[in-house]
């Protein structure tokens, strides 16, 4: 019997158990998946529950509802990986061997790694949203903030979701207005890109619209330590950003794991092909979602997609075919924008956002690179279609591929 081993049951370990499960034959195939947290985090609520907008019943679930009948959970954290030999420890003293092997580790915060920024003001003046705990923390922070000058800070690239920090501020826009005290708030965005997001017909529309709506916009910030003494945030050229409140998003790392076994890279992401997931190094070995090294955004879409790309051409691998160079580096992003409103951006390796309307050419109804109201409930809606259909490994009826339908140059 061959044995398929899955290393993390989050979004992306999830999703594929679920599919090659369907996809290969129960009586060949032994499928076995590890992971050490019990909770399932749906992590693109954390960026709600700081406004009230979710709560804690909305964001976790038990990893065990989501795994299908046959599939074998393990729960232990992992000692090390050693590819030439085809096996996996765990810290349990449990020695796992495999036939191929699927690393899905995921990313995490890793605020310790900038000076300054984890020590004795983390909690207080320093919050994060990037984390369960943290967003909760952020969420009892702002009943009592009375205002000030709250920045938000990315650290450096890449981070998962990385229209996140902008919708943070967009919801913040809208929270403080609610609350009637707006003029009491002094909104900054430093970001280490050059604009407000990495595409620049995208950056632009994004750009305008924090302006729109008073935030100010720091580029090419490159955060090199914390004075949470000073309250300020310093970069390697020695510019200063002051603050009173900080929200960062702290250097986004992979699993410690991945450099214990040597596979990864400076910040412990797997460099695989970016088409077939296919390990560089190892012919047995595939890494996807938010662990794989691969040009393309840190997010829940991008697993949806790869997977939905991956399974039959894992069964092709599996049977002796070569594999497929299927996927294309495709996203799609729902943008909260703030009352009521969102914007959708549809993109891949090689074709920045465009407007248009999707997934309908014309009809939509979401329309791309635009501020609507359809889009506000498209991001609310993805709540449901996560935790019911895209953990379980379901297609959605929208394509894996980015198609030009419904799109037109700007």
């Amino acid at each position: 019997m061959k044995k398929l081993l899955i290393l993390g049951a989050g979004t992306a370990g999830t999703m594929v158990a679920n599919r090659l499960n369907r996809l290969l034959d129960s009586g060949e195939w032994k499928i076995t998946i590890v992971d050490q947290d019990e909770t399932h985090y749906y992590q693109p609520g954390f960026l709600f529950l700081p406004f009230g907008v979710y709560n804690k019943n909305d964001v976790v679930k038990p990893k065990r509802y989501f795994m299908p009948f046959g599939v074998e959970l393990i729960m232990s954290p992992i000692d090390v990986i050693e590819p030439d030999h085809n096996r996996v420890k765990l810290s349990d003293g449990r020695v796992l061997d495999y036939d191929f092997l699927v690393i899905a580790t995921g990313a995490d915060i890793h605020p310790e790694q900038t000076p300054g920024l984890a020590e004795h003001e983390w909690g207080q003046s320093i919050h994060t949203f990037y984390s369960y705990e943290g967003a909760l923390a952020l969420h009892q922070k702002f009943k009592t903030w009375q205002g000030g000058r709250l920045v938000v800070n990315v650290i450096d690239n890449p981070i998962k979701c990385p229209v996140a920090p902008l919708e943070f501020l967009m919801l913040a826009d809208w929270y403080f207005h609610e609350r009637g005290m707006r003029d009491k708030v002094e909104l900054v965005y430093a970001t280490p890109l050059s604009g407000a997001f990495t595409k620049p017909i995208a950056s632009k529309l994004l750009g305008d619209i924090l302006g729109q709506k008073g935030v100010k916009v720091i580029p090419d910030f490159m955060a090199e330590h914390v004075d949470p003494d000073a309250k300020k945030i310093v970069s390697f050229d020695e510019q200063e950003v002051p603050y009173d409140l900080l929200v960062s998003i702290p250097l986004n790392m992979g699993a410690a794991v991945v450099a214990k076994s040597g596979l990864g890279d400076e910040l412990n992401f797997i460099p695989v092909n970016k088409h077939t997931f296919l390990s560089d190094k190892f012919s047995n070995i595939f890494v996807l979602g938010d662990a794989a090294g691969i040009p393309t955004s840190k997010a829940g879409s991008v697993a949806h997609f790869a997977v939905d790309t991956f399974g039959e051409n894992f069964v092709r691998y599996s049977e002796g075919l070569e594999l497929l160079p299927i996927f294309d580096g495709h996203a799609n992003c729902f943008i909260e924008s703030g009352y009521g409103k969102g914007v959708l951006i549809d993109f891949n390796y090689d074709t920045e956002p465009l407007p248009g309307r999707y997934p309908l050419p014309g009809v939509g109804p979401f329309t791309l690179l635009q501020e609507s109201e359809a889009n506000h409930w498209g991001k609310l809606m993805f709540r449901w279609m996560y935790w019911n259909i895209l953990l379980k490994g379901q297609e959605l009826p929208l394509p894996s591929l980015m198609s030009m339908a419904g799109k037109w140059a700007k």
